[in-house]
């Protein structure tokens, strides 16, 4: 099973701040648009979403069809796939992707430590 591009989903106070940090390590604006509270840094391979007030906590996140730098797969495996195996392996779904649709959905699960993990596909 292939997640797609990896990157930390952080829930910020201040977007602004958050950015200007993340700068200071050497990322830069790679997508989203500040007027809007989110944004997503990189640096090399890494990336790091910045998101005011559009969830609590922070959370991982995995983006199936796309590589670390948003450019669509060939070949990947299906958000609704990946979906299907978890809940063969009895593994609790917080919110689920409708299976009876192709193309962008998501859905999240939680790890035995209560970290949230999102599984998002845009393509």
């Amino acid at each position: 099973m292939t997640l797609g591009a990896f990157s930390i989903s952080l829930a910020v106070k201040d977007i602004n701040a958050s950015k200007a940090f993340y700068e200071t390590l050497g990322f830069t604006v790679f997508g989203g648009q500040i007027e809007n509270n989110y944004l997503i840094m990189k640096n090399g391979n890494s990336l790091v979403g910045l998101f005011q007030g559009m969830f609590e906590n922070n959370m991982l996140t995995f983006n199936p069809g796309w590589d670390e730098n948003a450019k669509s797969l060939d070949k990947f495996d299906d958000v609704r796939t990946i979906q299907k195996h978890l809940k063969s392996k009895d593994i609790k779904l917080e919110t689920e992707a409708d299976e009876t649709t192709c193309g962008p959905a998501s859905f999240v699960v939680l790890d035995p430590d209560g970290n949230a993990i999102l599984v998002d596909q845009h393509v």
